[in-house]
C-alpha cells in the first residue's frame, strides 16, 4: 500500500521536472526568436527595408541622348535623329511567344525573331528588356499604344540614331559609335541597356565620357504579377555635352580632295601658336554613317581586310620612317652637343665607309665640301652620317623626344600610335642586343628603326617654327578658358635660327630639294624639308617608275608658313609615292595655298557651350 504511494510521488516529481525543462526550453526558444525578430526589424531594418522595397518596385533606366560634335565654326559633324523601337520585359510579359504573336499583326516579326526572344528571355535575368523591333513608324507606335492592354510587358521607347553629316571627309576624325562588347562591374549601368552604343574610334571614342551624358530613371510600383500599379519617382536623363573641334570642315574637305588622287596618303595642318589642328586627312577613308546603319559580317570583313585599309587613320596610326624630314632633329642634336659648327665643311663623295659597310648618299656623284646650311638645303646624306656619328644615338633620341616624337598626345583623339625613337636602352630591351654604330648613321637620316606618324611630323615642324613645346589640340577650349601657354624648347636661339634659315633655303634657294612647294608671284615664303624613306632595297639602284608600286619609296614633306612669322605647320606623307620633293611637294604647296586663303585662325570660332546641352533630356522605357 505504502509502496504504491511512493511510486505516485516519484512519477509526479518526474513529470514536474520534465515540465520545467520543457517550459525552460520554450522560454529560451521564444527569447531567441524575439531577439532575432528584434535584430531583423530594428537593428538590421535599414538594410532589409530597401530589399523588401525592391520586391515591389521596378526601376527603369532612361538612356541619355548623346552630345553633338561640331567643327570650329559650328558645322554639325555628328548629331542624333529620333526613332522608335519595341522592347519586351520577360518578367512583365508572362508568355513572350503569345505577346509577340499579337505584335506580328502590327510589326513585321519573323518566327525566328520570336524564338530568339523566347530563348534570350530564358537565359537572361527576367527584368532585363529585349529588343524585338527597330525603326518603328509613327502609325505602328500609335497602334501598339492603342493595344497596350493586350501586349503586357511590351513598351515603345525612343531610339536615337547617330547621324554623321560630315560624311567621309570627317570619318577618321569624328569616328563612329558601335555596340558595347562587354560591360565591367564598375561601368556606367546605361551601357547594359539594349542597343546601347559607345564610341569606337576618333573623337566619339576619345570624348566618350563627355558625349555620353547621364542616365535618368523611373521607379514603378508593381503588383505580384509584375504589373505596373503607379509611378513613384522619375528623374530625367541629361543629354551629353556638345564637343566643338578645332577642325575647319571646309579646309578638311579641300585637303581630302587634294589627296584623293593618291592611293594612300595623310596630311596634318596645325596652328603653330595655339596647337589647334585645322585639318587632319587620311586616304582612303570611310563614311561613318555606313557603319552605324549596320554592315553584314561579310561586308565588315571586306572593309577591314581591304588592301588599302580605309579604316586606318594614317595621320595618327600610320608609322613611317621619316627619312630626311628627320634631319632637323639630328642637326639640332649635333649643334646643341657642340660637335659641329655652322661653318665646318664635311666632304661628300657620294658614300661613307663605316665599320666595313658602305652608306650611300642619295646623290651618287657626291656633293663635295658641304657646310651646315648646304647640308640641309640639299639634304646631303653623307653630311648627316658624320654629324650623327659625332652626336651619338642617345643625344639624337633625346632631341627627337623634345621635338614631339615617341609619344602620344592627350588631345581627345583616340588610338594614336607612338612611333619608335630607338636608343641603346631601347635596343637591349627590344632585341637583347647592343647598339651598333652603323645604326646611328641610319637613324641620323630618319631610317633604320626610326618611325613617326604624320601628326608627330607636324608637331615637330610647329615646334621648330615656334621654339615652343606645342601640343596638338583637337578640342576647342570651354568658353572663358585661357588658351594654353607652351613652355620653350630650351634650345639655343642661334641653333634654331640656323635650322630655320636652312629650311627656308630648301624651298626658296637654288639647289634646294623642295622647290615644288614654293609659292609664286611674291606670296608668303614657305620653309620646309623634303623626305624620301626607303621601303625596299630594290629602290637603291632602280628608278622609282621602274618599280612596282609597293616597292617604291614613301614621299614626305614638312613645312611651315609664313617663314618670317610662322602660323601654320603642315606634314604630308604619301605611301610609295617616290621622291618627297616631286610627289609631296606639290601637295604641300596646294595645302598651304588653301590655308592662307581660308586662314581659319583669323576667324572667330564657334563658342563651346559645354554643359549647356545638359539641360535637354531624353526619356525611354528601358528597364534595368
Amino acid at each position: 500500500m505504502f509502496g504504491s504511494q511512493n511510486d505516485d510521488d516519484g512519477e509526479r516529481q518526474s513529470f514536474t521536472k520534465r515540465a520545467v525543462l520543457v517550459g525552460a526550453a520554450q522560454v529560451v526558444g521564444l527569447g531567441v526568436l524575439a531577439a532575432k525578430l528584434y535584430q531583423l526589424q530594428v537593428l538590421d531594418g535599414m538594410h532589409y527595408a530597401p530589399l523588401a522595397e525592391e520586391n515591389r518596385i521596378n526601376v527603369q533606366l532612361l538612356a541619355p541622348m548623346r552630345g553633338r560634335i561640331l567643327d570650329r565654326f559650328g558645322t554639325v559633324l555628328a548629331t542624333n535623329e529620333e526613332g522608335f523601337r519595341a522592347i519586351i520585359t520577360p518578367s512583365l510579359a508572362g508568355n513572350i511567344r503569345e505577346v509577340l504573336g499579337r505584335l506580328q499583326r502590327i510589326v513585321e516579326i519573323t518566327p525566328d525573331d520570336i524564338e530568339r526572344a523566347v530563348t534570350r528571355g530564358r537565359r537572361q535575368q527576367p527584368h532585363l528588356p529585349i529588343i524585338v523591333a527597330n525603326e518603328l513608324t509613327f502609325d505602328q507606335v500609335a497602334e501598339i499604344n492603342l493595344l497596350a492592354s493586350q501586349l503586357p510587358g511590351l513598351q515603345v521607347e525612343v531610339d536615337p540614331r547617330r547621324l554623321y553629316p560630315g560624311g567621309a571627309a570627317m570619318g577618321h576624325v569624328v569616328g563612329y559609335v558601335g555596340n558595347v562588347d562587354r560591360v565591367g562591374l564598375d561601368d556606367d549601368p546605361v551601357l547594359r541597356l539594349p542597343g546601347a552604343r559607345i564610341g569606337r574610334t576618333g573623337i566619339e571614342r576619345g570624348m566618350e565620357d563627355r558625349l555620353r551624358g547621364r542616365s535618368g530613371s523611373i521607379k514603378h510600383e508593381v503588383d505580384a504579377r509584375g504589373r505596373i500599379v503607379r509611378t513613384l519617382a522619375e528623374s530625367e536623363a541629361s543629354r551629353g555635352d556638345d564637343v566643338v573641334l578645332t577642325i575647319d570642315t571646309g579646309l578638311q574637305r579641300a585637303v581630302m580632295a587634294r589627296l584623293a588622287s593618291e592611293r594612300r596618303a595623310a596630311a596634318v595642318a596645325l596652328d603653330t601658336v595655339t596647337g589647334e589642328v585645322m585639318a587632319m586627312a587620311s586616304v582612303p577613308t570611310h563614311d561613318p554613317s555606313d557603319l552605324v546603319k549596320g554592315l553584314t559580317r561579310r561586308n565588315w570583313a571586306q572593309l577591314r581586310q581591304a588592301d588599302n585599309n580605309p579604316m586606318l587613320n594614317r595621320a595618327i596610326r600610320g608609322q613611317y620612317p621619316p627619312g630626311s624630314t628627320f634631319k632637323m632633329v639630328t642637326a639640332l642634336a649635333a649643334l646643341e652637343a657642340g660637335v659641329i659648327s655652322l661653318s665646318e665643311r664635311i666632304e661628300c663623295s657620294g658614300r661613307t665607309e663605316y665599320a666595313g659597310q658602305t652608306f650611300r648618299c642619295w646623290k651618287r656623284s657626291g656633293h663635295g665640301a658641304v657646310d651646315f646650311h648646304r647640308g640641309l638645303r640639299e639634304s646631303c646624306d653623307c653630311y648627316y652620317y658624320e654629324i650623327a656619328r659625332r652626336a651619338g644615338i642617345d643625344a639624337i633620341a633625346a632631341m627627337a623626344r623634345r621635338l614631339g616624337f615617341d609619344q602620344v598626345f592627350e588631345t581627345g583623339l583616340s588610338q594614336q600610335k607612338p612611333g619608335v625613337i630607338p636608343d641603346q636602352t631601347w635596343k637591349v630591351g627590344r632585341f637583347g642586343r647592343t647598339w651598333l654604330g652603323g645604326e646611328t648613321l641610319l637613324a641620323g637620316i630618319g631610317q633604320g628603326y626610326v618611325l613617326a606618324t604624320p601628326l608627330q611630323l607636324a608637331v615637330m615642324t610647329a615646334r621648330l617654327a615656334s621654339g615652343a613645346s606645342i601640343i596638338p589640340q583637337f578640342i576647342r577650349p570651354d568658353t572663358g578658358t585661357v588658351p594654353a601657354i607652351f613652355a620653350g624648347l630650351g634650345l639655343k636661339p642661334a641653333n634654331l635660327d640656323a635650322v630655320r634659315r636652312a629650311m627656308i633655303a630648301v624651298i626658296n634657294e637654288e639647289g634646294g630639294t623642295g622647290s615644288n612647294a614654293k609659292l609664286e608671284d611674291g606670296r608668303a615664303m614657305v620653309a620646309g624639308k623634303t623626305g624620301t624613306s626607303q621601303v625596299s632595297r630594290q629602290s637603291a639602284d632602280r628608278a622609282q617608275s621602274d618599280l612596282e608600286w609597293q616597292h617604291r619609296d614613301h614621299a614626305l614633306f614638312v613645312a611651315y608658313v609664313p617663314a618670317n612669322r610662322p602660323r601654320y605647320a603642315i606634314s604630308v606623307v604619301v605611301e610609295h609615292g617616290g621622291g618627297g620633293g616631286a610627289t609631296a611637294g606639290p601637295l604641300v604647296r596646294d595645302i598651304v595655298e588653301q590655308l592662307l586663303r581660308r586662314d581659319p585662325s583669323s576667324k572667330a570660332a564657334y563658342p563651346d557651350f559645354a554643359g549647356a546641352a545638359g539641360a535637354a533630356s531624353s526619356k525611354s522605357g528601358t528597364a534595368l
